[in-house]
């Protein structure tokens, strides 16, 4: 698909997964240790605080409380503002998407995987952690012609150990650059020290492993596919929710028990549903119910774990023409925390695989504001941190 074709329809709807015809050049950078300490707790911004915005997207919250605590993993656009890094995290020969970094609330690089161009990788897409810590899944683009001006792109999707960097190879083309994957690994397994990594059990020390994303070139067609390789890999399409069959489908993300996914049908760019799945050939997809006391419908769902108990967390903003999921304010603003720019929410709830739909799904008690201000990127496993992009970006440790 032609790269710049793949744009324009892209702009027109807005989904989430950020794209740049150009490099981003803002007019100046301000100092990358701003955070703010106020009511709603503290406010880090990451990769730095660029004038114009726009410098960071795919926020995802860092599932690793251990090794990279207090941290997100995101996207780059054509400007880099971070704090420490090593020599190899150049800041100066930056391209669009060239890599994922994952940085704290000090703003420092505490890990990054860098596109290898001398194999022909154009860009990365779409970064996610697994619900395993070990494991960020994404995509990478390469020219079909083999150009350096990476035009005409496809996409594969891969797995990438943060421990040691190894990628693991799902697919390696024919793959839509709007697939937004993500990936359940059984939380038990590791991987062995001399496993073969060109196998699903070698990489991940286990077969218990799920994958899920999006195919389909036009948005009438799109579905989510999810491969369960514990049971031969078979690939099954979810149906999609009803009279939502030229509804676009965004960023579907796997429950902590790998059977159920949360994601956002979006009919335009201020108009999206969100909605609980299981992942079975036959399920139905359950909306997310509107209640009165929300803002908006539920942008940009995230699962949230804590001790024993299941919440969806999601982003709510103010209904109005220009309203998007994409967050054009200053968070570490005091103007931005009270609410009028969107609120972050979350809502207990209890999943029953297998089960009729009217039972599969089961929502406990009331919806929870967890920050005035919307949070795109998901909570950490802790409980202390939210995390958003696009455009601009923070980590927040809730009071």
């Amino acid at each position: 698909m032609n790269k710049k074709h793949l744009l324009l329809g892209l702009l027109t709807t807005s989904l989430i997964a950020c794209y740049s015809p150009d490099p981003f050049e803002a007019e100046s950078l301000n100092s990358s240790g701003s955070s703010v300490e106020s009511e709603i707790g503290k406010v880090y911004p990451v990769d730095g605080d660029a004038k114009d915005g726009e410098q960071t997207c795919n926020p995802s919250v860092s599932n690793d409380p251990v090794k990279f605590p207090a941290s997100m993993l995101w996207l780059n656009f054509g400007k880099i503002n971070v704090g420490k890094h090593d020599s190899h995290y150049s800041v100066e020969k930056v391209s669009v998407h060239d890599r994922l970094t994952v940085s704290d609330t000090a703003n420092d690089v505490k890990w990054y995987l860098m596109r290898d161009v001398s194999k022909g990788e154009c860009e990365f897409q779409d970064p996610e952690w697994s619900t395993h810590a070990d494991y960020i899944v994404a995509l990478r683009g390469y020219d079909v012609n083999g150009s350096k001006a990476c035009e005409d792109l496809d996409y594969g999707i891969f797995a990438v150990r943060t421990s040691d960097k190894e990628k693991f190879w799902f697919y390696e083309k024919k793959i839509i650059g709007e697939a937004t994957p993500h990936v359940w690994v059984d939380p038990m397994a590791e991987a062995p020290e001399d496993g073969d990594d060109s196998t699903i059990e070698g990489f991940f020390g286990t077969k218990n492993v799920h994958l899920t994303y999006i195919e389909g070139e036009q948005y009438p067609q799109r579905k989510i596919v999810f491969v369960d390789y514990a049971n031969g890999g078979k690939a099954v399409r979810l149906k999609k929710p009803s009279d939502r069959e030229n509804w676009n489908i965004d960023s579907p993300l796997i429950s902590p028990d790998g059977k159920f996914v949360v994601y956002n049908m979006k009919k335009s760019e201020n108009t999206w549903e969100a909605y609980v799945q299981e992942l079975s050939e036959n399920s139905k997809a359950v909306k997310i119910e509107l209640t009165k006391d929300m803002m908006s419908e539920p942008a940009q769902p995230h699962w949230f774990q804590f001790n024993g108990r299941l919440f969806v967390l999601w982003a709510e903003f103010p209904q109005s023409s220009e309203m998007q999921m994409l967050n054009k304010h200053k968070l570490n603003e005091a103007s931005s925390q009270d609410g009028s720019v969107g609120r972050t929410v979350m809502r207990e709830i209890r999943l029953n695989a297998g089960a009729p739909a009217d039972l599969a799904v089961e929502w406990v008690g009331n919806n929870i504001e967890i920050a005035p201000v919307p949070m795109t990127g998901g909570r950490s496993p802790d409980g202390k941190f939210l995390a958003t992009g696009t455009n601009n970006a923070y980590l927040i440790k809730l009071p």
